[in-house]
């Protein structure tokens, strides 16, 4: 919540909107389910206090643009309302590190290898029974259909660049209504360079764009 809620802010700001940054329970102390159940509760908790669903958007970055697109495919599981938008950024969607770029990426990439990955992925998911290959930790092996417009924004420097560019491949097969923004040299969590860094704003601001035409802001 301390880390991220600026670059909430930046988005935020260029939306037009408010923000409501989820502090969600973090693993190894509280795995999987935790984070989910907390971005539901907390998506419940704004429908409690008389935000309607399309006036919601779903964003994240890192984990958080993964919890992003779980929250509304555990919302079309139970046949009720999603978010009005979702807004991804450098989602981990392949938590079986299959795709080459978690490799190809590892110099390029400031902030994760794939030994951080696999030290994330033993904390976050506990459940020894649990296969990395399941659609609802690994999105690519999701079935996306009823999804809301979602914006998918990754760093090609990243060692998670193939997940953004699957998981925007995936969306277009489903036909979701989707964009695809991959940034020239971006790190993973680039967001977090709001302000700072103009190619940072200036994503931002096309996330403000997508926010505010798909939630009548």
């Amino acid at each position: 919540m301390h880390s991220d809620r600026k670059a909430a802010g930046h988005i935020a700001k260029a939306a037009g909107i408010r923000s409501l940054v989820v502090d969600f329970r973090h693993a190894p102390e509280h795995p999987y389910p935790a984070q989910p159940d907390d971005v539901e509760t907390a998506y419940r908790w704004l429908l409690a206090q008389g935000y309607q669903p399309q006036h919601i958007g779903s964003t994240g970055h890192s984990i958080g643009g993964t919890l992003a697109v779980m929250l509304p495919l555990r919302l079309l599981a139970k046949g009720e309302p999603t978010p009005g938008a979702i807004v991804s950024i450098s989602p981990w969607t392949d938590v079986t590190l299959a795709n080459p770029k978690v490799d190809e990426n590892e110099e390029h990439d400031k902030m994760l290898s794939r030994n951080t990955l696999e030290g994330m992925r033993a904390a976050f998911l506990q459940d020894p029974d649990l296969d990395f290959a399941d659609p609802r930790i690994s999105l690519v092996n999701a079935d996306l259909t009823g999804l809301p417009p979602t914006v998918v924004h990754y760093g090609e420097y990243e060692t998670l660049a193939g997940d953004g560019a699957e998981l925007a491949q995936r969306l277009t097969e489903f036909k979701v209504t989707s964009e695809v923004h991959p940034m020239p040299e971006g790190q993973h969590s680039f967001v977090l360079g709001a302000g700072r860094v103009p190619e940072v704003d200036q994503a931002i601001e096309q996330m403000g764009q997508s926010l505010r035409r798909h939630l009548g802001a």
